[in-house]
């Protein structure tokens, strides 16, 4: 009885072993087949990923960026009291208010994305194309039996999802760290606008990607298309604002001047402005993150007067923001465009 017991034990355990040594070549044959006839584009987004996410630039960027993030948060928890006030049109979106609320120490969290995100932006795209021509890679990968366009497609494709993930993961990070000390949960009307936030955010950096890789295909040098994306960053950061004020003095009414006249000087300068991606950003996430604004120009005192001082629901700030987000659309599409056709006409053969 006692060897019929172990014959039938061995004999469920070598069937046993046998089903599973099947299933897992099975699994090895199949997963051979699926890596065989994978998308070759997705195969070059996968490679442009892992390349970006594991360089010692990315990795000093997202350390600074998170510095600053929890730099932030942490004036906004520690300001969080005073800031509440009973006359304050947003005093009822209080988890607005961790990505608003500021001491005058430190600016607040969407001042950190509108000075850090161009550099992120840049520093995933300066060397995107030149660096694979320099290095002898362009003219092999293009010998294989891949579109052209995907090589470009699949560099924005790898950084805009980077980028994605790592504003998803900065921003929520945030809630949760402020659900935790404040212990109030968002209004779903804050979750959304904090959704905006973020999808607003992805596509101001996208705006620096895209022209970053657009001096990428134009310069051959790695290091020149760094300095020139460096160089629009500071003209569009710092230098612009003061060519805008020289011409604001020059051209500023009198003192005896009319109101109208006034009004359409301060509209000028306000259209002259919005020029600068920085500027659309800007007036696009404190639309966003303070629902209390309700307009983005000059107002008459008759305007003021008869203004209602409520907050704006989402869709009323979406709608009153929404030339910013298409003037934010058209550069970013604009510099892709350049990039793309300058890439398509360009001779990659190896010299």
């Amino acid at each position: 009885m006692a060897d019929f017991k172990t014959r039938f034990i061995n004999r469920k355990a070598a069937e046993a072993i046998k089903t599973a040594t099947l299933f897992i070549k099975n699994h090895f044959i199949e997963s051979e087949k699926t890596d065989k006839n994978r998308n070759p584009f997705w195969v070059m987004v996968s490679k442009e990923i892992s390349d970006q996410t594991k360089s010692w630039r990315f990795i000093i960027l997202i350390a600074l960026i998170i510095l600053t993030c929890f730099g932030s948060l942490y004036t906004a928890l520690t300001n969080f009291g005073s800031a509440i006030k009973p006359d304050d049109p947003d005093g009822s979106f209080f988890f607005l208010k961790l990505f608003t609320i500021s001491d005058e120490t430190m600016p607040p969290f969407f001042v950190f994305i509108t000075f850090l995100g161009p550099l992120l932006g840049i520093s995933l795209g300066f060397d995107a194309i030149n660096s694979e021509q320099n290095n002898g890679t362009l003219s092999r990968i293009m010998a294989q039996p891949i579109h052209r366009d995907s090589l470009i497609n699949a560099k924005f494709t790898a950084s805009i999802m980077v980028i994605s993930v790592l504003f998803f993961a900065l921003c929520f990070l945030v809630m949760g760290f402020g659900l935790i000390m404040i212990g109030i949960p968002p209004t779903a009307e804050e979750f959304m606008r904090i959704i905006c936030f973020i999808l607003l955010s992805i596509l101001y950096v996208a705006f620096w990607l895209n022209l970053s890789i657009l001096f990428s295909v134009c310069f051959k040098q790695a290091a020149t298309s760094a300095l020139a994306g460096i160089a629009s960053w500071l003209f569009i950061s710092v230098f612009y604002n003061l060519i805008l004020n020289i011409i604001s003095k020059a051209t500023m009414p009198s003192q005896y001047a009319l109101p109208i006249q006034i009004i359409r000087h301060n509209q000028l300068m306000l259209d002259l402005s919005r020029f600068s991606p920085n500027e659309l950003f800007s007036e696009a996430t404190t639309t966003l993150l303070m629902p209390s604004i309700r307009s983005l120009g000059p107002l008459t005192m008759e305007q003021i007067h008869s203004a209602i001082p409520s907050p704006l629901p989402l869709s009323q700030s979406l709608l009153l923001v929404w030339p910013q987000l298409t003037g934010l659309i058209a550069i970013t599409t604009i510099c892709f465009a350049l990039s793309y056709v300058l890439f398509m006409r360009r001779e990659i053969r190896a010299k």
